[in-house]
């Protein structure tokens, strides 16, 4: 395991710091021409922030293989007037989903109709913000916004924009010259945000599964990543500082990608929704709060890591994982959550997914734990590592 990790799972911090400077710089370039853009539209239109938020593994040091990819969130900011009412999307949509109203400071006027025909649909007789009309809007605001960005870069890098149908739109960076020393073609992932203050924002829903009508037209999703960052730098605070936790999530998401190889469709995608990286980390931040964090020393790391399995098993044979900051109470208090976090209804993060399902997958995780050094060996070669082309 500590081979696997160290030869094809561990990033190396030097690469990963100068990917990470690059793309900040990329997207700052970019952010700064849209939101100068934005101002002309007027007070009616969306219009960027102007700053962005760098999130998910890249930014969490439990990235895997390569440094190829990033996750950056784009906040947005509503006309003067108006302000998003979030509310769970109860039985509208998937669990966890949440539908986003707007209330205008002085009513509901004729001023308001333009920005509601423009980004909101109606539901149940009231006009909520509109999550596919804001990503189509943002897509072509930023591919308007590209021109320039790519005339001040192009000695840096050769920079292009590409978007799937409901997918936020992704950033691609080549570097070009010595700007950086490692020259890797880079994909950003830039997600439109909408802000609700303490740190929380809403998000598009991506489009799978039979959502009905709504979806992804009404729903959003809540993305708390900076209190993830949160949470796991209070753990990297109390933990020793030898800790393996993050390791042991590493060498989980490894063993979850190799033992792909050797399944078939439609089980192998339904193999990663259900052990999705969010899943994993969710079931690894309760199994630390659980017990001693000097268990997490790095001299047990095989303990801890068959741990996180056997935890994951039960969760799914019980077909219950909630996730862990929505109407979570039992957080330390050191970690403050904002009122709106607590009180949220209790997410089941498995609720999507049938019974058999669920128990295919307890099995095949088992099965990938157990024969872990054969599948490290089998699938280890350069034809099963060369990384999958993005869309």
């Amino acid at each position: 395991l500590e081979r696997f990790h160290a030869r094809q799972l561990r990033v190396s911090p030097h690469v990963l710091g100068h990917s990470k400077a690059h793309v900040g710089r990329v997207v700052a370039e970019l952010v700064r021409a849209a939101k100068a853009q934005g101002l002309q539209p007027g007070p009616l239109a969306l219009s960027l922030r102007g700053d962005f938020v760098r999130i998910g593994s890249a930014y969490e040091q439990h990235k895997v293989r390569s440094p190829d990819c990033f996750d950056i969130l784009v906040p947005l900011r509503l006309p003067p007037h108006l302000e998003p009412q979030p509310r769970c999307a109860d039985g509208l949509g998937p669990c966890g989903a949440f539908v986003c109203g707007l209330r205008a400071r002085d009513g509901w006027t004729r001023r308001c109709r333009p920005f509601a025909e423009g980004f909101c649909v109606e539901l149940q007789g009231r006009s909520h913000l509109s999550s596919g009309l804001v990503l189509r809007w943002f897509q072509g605001h930023l591919q308007r916004c590209l021109g320039a960005v790519r005339y001040r870069l192009q000695e840096r890098c050769r920079v292009s924009l590409s978007a799937c149908p409901g997918q936020p739109p992704t950033l691609h960076i080549l570097p070009c010259s010595d700007y950086v020393c490692c020259h890797i073609s880079m994909a950003v992932r830039l997600i439109p945000a909408v802000p609700l203050g303490d740190a929380l924002y809403l998000t598009a829903l991506p489009p799978e599964g039979p959502h009905g009508s709504l979806a992804p037209e009404a729903l959003w999703g809540l993305n708390a990543s900076r209190h993830e960052q949160r949470l796991l730098g209070w753990l990297k605070e109390q933990a020793p500082a030898s800790s393996c936790h993050l390791k042991c999530l590493q060498i989980l998401k490894g063993l979850r990608d190799l033992r792909r190889h050797g399944l078939e469709e439609p089980f192998c995608s339904q193999w990663g929704r259900v052990l999705s990286s969010y899943v994993l980390k969710t079931a690894l931040f309760s199994l630390l709060l659980q017990g001693p964090l000097e268990a997490w020393d790095e001299r047990f790391l095989v303990e801890r890591l068959e741990d996180l399995v056997l935890y994951l098993r039960d969760c799914l044979l019980k077909q219950v994982l909630m996730d862990f900051f929505l109407g979570n109470t039992s957080i330390p208090e050191a970690v403050a959550l904002p009122r709106f976090l607590k009180e949220a209804a209790p997410v089941n993060l498995l609720s999507a997914f049938d019974g058999p399902t669920l128990d295919l997958v307890a099995f095949q995780l088992i099965s990938t734990w157990i024969q872990a050094p054969h599948i490290i060996r089998m699938y280890s070669s350069p034809r099963y590592l060369r990384p999958v082309p993005s869309p």
